[in-house]
């Protein structure tokens, strides 16, 4: 990062499309659409964008198009599926059955677009990636992953669950973040060649906005180039996952039961939860989040994620 302050400084000076693309963009990008073994990949701003205006102009630029949604996506793919103005069904969250009922009920001519997630961040389940993908082969429809709470996590080189369950192929978009395992800012997406300059060229969330600092880009690349070869990170995680989760169990917490790295304590309560975050910062310098509405409906308010060590500063 610090070489590419002294190349480039530290904004971008304009839009990708004008002035705002460096090497470090290119570069990057290469190294993403490596990371998922995909011919192309697109750099935003942040996953949220990279949500948002993918799917808007997906269904936007498809004559016709019915998109079905799990009823548990974030609220960027929300968003992004509204501000298409594409018809829209809503399955039962994780539920092939369901999604395949809805699919049934649409004219088979129609374009159809699946979007869901991989790891879903306030529960900590995964979904069953490999049925909606024969589901999609079957109905002929589009598949859209969003691997954000998975990407440098999982897979032998930290593409995702997709990865790790050797399926990534059969996905025909990925999209995924800078700002959590790989410690920047931004988001992106993997596919095709033609997909990836299909929504390069008709995106507003990408076309109209100051690209991402090429100090972030290079940052993140070094960051994606070192998780692509090192098993390490991932297997401390896993350890310690493993730990949370056995000694949460044993003194009876009220822990959900989740299959990924993702550790959630239910409270029930928004005020409880804060209490309970707050004195485990104070007193035992353990720092986790609250998470409550609106990320999460009132009665739901726990706090999740591994507990991690605090070190604070006096």
């Amino acid at each position: 990062m610090h070489q590419a302050i002294d190349r480039l400084g530290t904004g971008a000076g304009g839009t990708r499309n004008i002035a705002g693309t460096t090497h470090e963009h290119v570069l990057l990008e290469q190294s993403l659409a490596a990371l998922h073994g995909k011919q192309a990949a697109l750099v935003f701003t942040s996953g949220y964008v990279a949500n948002e205006t993918s799917l808007a102009t997906l269904g936007k630029m498809m004559p016709n198009c019915v998109i079905f949604s799990d009823a548990l996506n974030h609220n960027s793919m929300i968003a992004g599926i509204r501000n298409s103005g594409a018809e829209k069904h809503v399955f039962r969250h994780n539920d092939p059955a369901d999604l395949e009922a809805k699919l049934k009920q649409v004219d088979p001519k129609r374009p159809k677009l699946i979007a869901f997630e991989s790891v879903y961040s306030m529960d900590g389940d995964i979904s069953p990636i490999a049925e909606f993908c024969d589901l999609a082969d079957r109905y002929g429809a589009f598949t859209y992953l969003d691997e954000v709470h998975a990407v440098g996590m999982y897979g032998r080189r930290g593409g995702g669950v997709a990865q790790e369950r050797g399926i990534e192929h059969r996905l025909h978009l990925i999209q995924g973040t800078l700002g959590k395992a790989f410690g920047m800012v931004g988001g992106y997406i993997a596919g095709s060649a033609a997909m990836v300059d299909f929504v390069r060229s008709n995106a507003p969330g990408f076309i109209f906005t100051t690209a991402l600092p090429p100090v972030i880009a290079a940052g993140a690349r070094a960051s994606i180039n070192h998780l692509m070869n090192s098993e390490a990170e991932r297997q401390a995680q896993r350890d310690r996952v493993a730990v949370v989760k056995q000694r949460l169990a044993a003194v009876g917490l009220p822990l959900l039961d989740s299959e990924s790295h993702i550790v959630p304590v239910m409270i029930g309560d928004a005020s409880l939860a804060k209490q309970v975050t707050d004195l485990l910062l104070e007193r035992h310098d353990i720092y986790v989040q609250p998470i409550n509405y609106p990320t999460v409906p009132r009665a739901r308010s726990a706090f999740a994620s591994p507990p991690a060590r605090c070190i604070r500063m006096r």
